[in-house]
């Protein structure tokens, strides 16, 4: 299943993408798309419903992040070899891993704000998952079993914030509109092997990031298992995990968004993503 928010923000409505592409509302059979809904159980039972059964939403609606209501937003750092290398950084040696602040999720094609004194504004593309069962302690043979469906993320950077401002690297990952989500979650039956997924990232059409989830460092297991080891992901909790190379801040010279760009980025069998920058 595509599973979908829609609508204006904060009064997202639930809704599902049938085989042709349709947009169908599924306000009867769940109040939203949170972690409750994300469950096995209810999964299951959005699973079984005929989707011709549903109301067509007419126009091209807002979307909005495919999830609400989660606990946390936590994202791995520095997950391929090619990227840490253009950003000088060694190579890891287990996962790097921060939280975004929850106010950062946004909808896929929302605008994404240069915040106030930012020079440094960056891209990544990645491959998000969001969590159906509680997973505390889950071995990496398990961990899959806790995901309920994996989607395309926007990791917004501020490289000023992040590296030359003191502190976590959350200073520069958590601004307003830092995580756009979308702009449907794949339900995991739908991608047998999310380690084989093609990704790419355009900046006013110019192509910027070409890369594969097979190149990561660490799976997409091996980082819910090891998040798991040092915090609970609740059902609904977004994990997303790392980019490949092309930043902004590996080119030579380095080069930031600004005021006006047009980012444009998708992963194979998730979706595509589009936002214009604008003052914050």
């Amino acid at each position: 299943m595509k599973l979908v928010r829609y609508g204006a923000r904060d009064a997202e409505k639930p809704g599902l993408i049938d085989k042709s592409g349709q947009l169908r509302d599924l306000s009867a059979h769940v109040r939203d798309l949170d972690g409750e809904a994300y469950s096995p159980a209810s999964l299951k039972k959005l699973a079984a419903i005929d989707p011709a059964s549903l109301p067509a939403v007419s126009g091209n609606p807002r979307l909005g992040a495919p999830v609400t209501g989660i606990s946390k937003f936590v994202a791995i750092g520095l997950n391929y070899v090619d990227h840490a290398k253009e950003t000088g950084s060694p190579i890891p040696t287990e996962p790097i891993f921060f939280i975004k602040a929850n106010t950062a999720l946004s909808g896929p094609s929302d605008p994404v704000e240069k915040p106030r004194g930012s020079t440094k504004l960056d891209w990544e593309v990645e491959i998000a998952v969001i969590i159906g069962t509680r997973a505390k302690y889950v071995s990496e043979a398990d961990a899959l079993n806790h995901v309920a469906g994996y989607c395309v993320c926007n990791d917004v950077s501020e490289r000023n914030f992040q590296i030359e401002r003191l502190g976590q690297w959350t200073k520069g990952k958590s601004h307003d509109t830092f995580g756009p989500l979308g702009p449907w979650l794949v339900t995991k039956d739908e991608i047998p092997n999310p380690q084989s997924l093609s990704m790419w990232l355009d900046v006013n059409g110019k192509r910027k990031q070409t890369g594969s989830t097979s190149t990561m460092i660490f799976s997409i297991a091996k980082c819910v298992s090891y998040v798991s080891q040092f915090m609970t992901l609740l059902p609904g909790d977004v994990l997303t995990t790392g980019t490949p190379p092309g930043v902004g801040t590996g080119m030579k010279p380095p080069q930031y968004l600004n005021v006006g760009d047009v980012v444009t980025l998708g992963i194979e069998g998730l979706g595509e993503q589009r936002q214009e920058i604008v003052a914050a």
